[in-house]
Formats: structure tokens, sequence, C-alpha cells
């Protein structure tokens, strides 16, 4: 995974300069996700790997399956993407160029893990504390595990936090058997 994370930067980093002059990162946000899932399909992940299916053909398969999600230059983009054999970076690439999108716009998009659904009021409070952190705007995805026992885990970019009862417990844990 970290090889593709490598590999898929300079990928991101191009479409989202040709997003920003195209105006159109919505259009290619939506063609990764699309082609990213279509590449992680068993069966179509069956076909690259087959050796008797040439290069072309794959490609050819890829943007006649995708031919409504792609953007203009996405035909391109398959080929290129096929033929230096970087499927696999696909998922890394769409992430990749969405924090690029995200970065550029001044946004970060937090996850929050908690043990009980928060109120809108704390919804916002918490959104309102990240943004000041970060100095950034703060978009907020909450999920719910009951296994934290309560408190909750916020990650930000590389920021995280946790405050869940689940992780103090786990680190007072360590620190006695140390």
């Amino acid at each position: 995974m970290a090889d593709n994370a490598s590999t898929a930067r300079p990928y991101a980093k191009a479409l989202y300069e040709l997003a920003q002059e195209t105006e159109s990162f919505a259009g290619w946000s939506n063609a990764l996700s699309h082609l990213a899932a279509v590449a992680a399909d068993d069966d179509f992940s069956g076909l690259v790997n087959d050796p008797r299916v040439e290069a072309d053909k794959i490609a050819d398969l890829l943007i006649d399956i995708s031919a409504e999600q792609l953007p203009p230059g996405g035909d391109n983009f398959v080929r290129l993407l096929v033929q230096n054999d970087r499927l696999e970076a696909l998922d890394d690439i769409h992430q990749q160029f969405t924090e690029l999108v995200a970065k550029a716009q001044a946004l970060v998009n937090a996850e929050v893990v908690t043990a009980m659904a928060l109120t809108e009021q704390q919804k916002s409070a918490l959104e309102a504390a990240l943004a000041k952190r970060l100095g950034l705007k703060v978009s907020l995805q909450e999920t719910v595990d009951a296994s934290l026992m309560g408190g909750a885990v916020v990650k930000a970019g590389d920021l995280v936090i946790d405050g869940s009862a689940k992780g103090r417990l786990d680190k007072l844990s360590t620190t006695l058997l140390r």
C-alpha cells in the first residue's frame, strides 16, 4: 500500500492540475471513484491479470464501462494507467486527489467515532473547535461504535485525538505493563 501511495502521487497531482485548469474537480472525483470501484471488482481484476488479454483491450473495456463518468481527457488517463500497469493504485490516486482538492479549498475532512450519536449542538461545537485548532474549514463525518464504551476518537488529516474510554484503558494497561 505504501508503494501505491508513492506511485499515486504524480498521477493525483497531474489530475488535480488538469481539474483546476478545466474547473472539473467534481467530475474527476466521480470518475476516480468509479474507476477505482471497477478496478477493484474481482471479475475485472481477473481479466487484468490474465496474460492472454492485451492491455489495449483492458483499456478499451474500462473506457467503455466508464464512458458516462469520464471527463474530457479521461480516456487518455485510463490508457496511461493501463499502459503503466497502475490500475491497482486507483484508490490511492482518488484519495490523494481528494486531499489535494480539500487542501486547496482550505477544507479538512474529519471523522469522529463515538460510542453514542452526537447531537447537532455537539457536532457544531466539535466542528468549531477543530476549525479553530487546524485553521481550516472542517467537514465532519460521524460513525457510532459502541465498543468505545464512551468518549470519542477524532481523526482530521494527520491529527488523531483518542478521548475514548477504550483508548484510555488501553493506554493505562500499556503503562502498567511497563
